[in-house]
Order: structure tokens, then sequence, then C-alpha cells
């Protein structure tokens, strides 16, 4: 199970490049950072990620997003599999950014927890903190499923066994859904000739890593995964400003 959460908060820099881009920084990696243990014993070329995303009516996560507001709460569950059944790997997640630092709570519930929380909108009976803040603000703010996003992440751990990470995810999807396993879903690729890169860490960038970046040319942007499958499947959605740009 991927285990690339943390609640002692990181940065992350995200960044989109062309696949040949993609192939050139895969290589210069190399000797820095080696495929993580879920990427290696992945069919393909990574694993699956397959995450549901809920708002209010309003969408006020989407626009706390759009808007650049520092402090935010992003509600979402989260699974590695397409296919509903027992050994299914389910997380219940808060992922809360403070300024630029990231922190993600997030605890394993049971395919029967799941079925009951989207049936009941609330969680069977638990002793679980991350559970029950999930619960209060599900109700608190009246959040709804909004969008399925998944993709297949390429994950690469440090050498040197420091906090950096490395993530390529390959063919960005989304759909509007109100469960993780709909009957029938069809997904809309976000960028289809283009892979997302987040580099992700707790202290400071490596010095080898700052020369990657800037050698390759990168260049930070925002890619709200969520806020991309917000307007693909609501593209009546207006910004306050005016104007609705894919971050």
């Amino acid at each position: 199970m991927p285990t690339d959460d943390n609640r002692t908060g990181r940065i992350e820099l995200k960044y989109r490049i062309n696949y040949f881009h993609y192939l050139k920084v895969r290589n210069a990696i190399t000797p820095y950072m080696k495929k993580d243990r879920y990427t290696l014993l992945a069919a393909g070329k990574g694993y699956l990620v397959r995450s549901l995303y809920f708002d209010t009516y309003s969408y006020r996560a989407y626009h706390e997003k759009m808007s650049g507001d520092s402090d935010r709460i992003k509600f979402r569950l989260r699974c590695y599999s397409d296919v509903l059944n027992e050994q299914s790997i389910i997380k219940a997640e808060l992922k809360v950014r403070k300024a630029n630092i990231v922190e993600k709570h997030s605890t394993l519930i049971t395919a029967d927890q799941y079925l009951h929380f989207i049936k009941r909108r609330d969680w069977p009976e638990h002793n679980n903190p991350i559970l029950n803040e999930f619960e209060r603000c599900l109700h608190l703010k009246d959040l709804n499923p909004k969008v399925l996003i998944e993709y297949e992440r390429e994950g690469y751990e440090s050498r040197c066994k420091d906090s950096v990470r490395i993530t390529f995810d390959h063919r960005v999807r989304s759909a509007q859904a109100a469960a993780l396993f709909p009957g029938h879903v069809f997904f809309k690729v976000h960028h289809i000739k283009e892979v997302v890169l987040e580099i992700k860490f707790q202290d400071k960038l490596p010095h080898w890593l700052i020369q990657l970046v800037q050698s390759h040319g990168l260049k930070i942007i925002a890619n709200s995964k969520f806020t991309q499958g917000i307007q693909v499947g609501r593209n009546d959605l207006i910004h306050p400003d005016g104007v609705v740009v894919v971050r």
C-alpha cells in the first residue's frame, strides 16, 4: 500500500511536462532516486490512484483553491484499485494546506465502512479522530462527492534516505461521480500528451535536485487535479474574477 502520506508537513512542487521531457528528467534522477516498492510491483508504468473528492453545493473548496487562499482543506476517499472487494485498500483523507506547507492526515477504512459511509453519510462505530473530523465537516459544510480523479503513479524514493520523493502521474483523468466505484463512468483525460511531475520534501531540496530543476527549465505551476476535474465536468462554473484558469 502506498504510504507517501504524512502528518509532519511537507512542501510540494508541481510541474507539467511533455513525454519527451519526462524521459529526460526520469533518466536524470536515476543516480539519486529509485522506484518505490509499489511502482516496482505495478504491472504497467505505475500503480493506479483513484480519489473521490468532496465539496459543498456552491463548490466552496474549488473557489478557495482558485482564489489562492493560503489556508484550506480537502476531503477525499482514496483507493488503489478500480474494483471493490474485501481486499480493497481504502483511505479517508484530510489534506490541509497552511501557506506553503501541506499536511495529509489519513486512516484506513474497510470496504464495509466505505459502503456504510457512502449510503448513510456517517461512519460505523469507531474511535478514530480523522473519521470524526471527516464526518463533522461533512455535516457542518454539507459536503457531497463531486469528482472522481484517477491516474497511474510512478513513484521514486531517495537513495540517500532523505525526505525527498518524486512522482510522475500519467494519464490524469476525471469524471463526475458520487462513489469511488461507480457502475458506469466516463473519464476525460486532462492533458493527453503531458505528465504531472511532483517533487515533495520536508526540509530542503538537495543541491543535485536544484541543479536538475534549473538545467531542465522546470517551471512551477498550480496543478490541482481536483480543480481541473471540477472544470472538466462543470465548465459552467465561473471564477469570481470572470476567468477560469486550469490550475
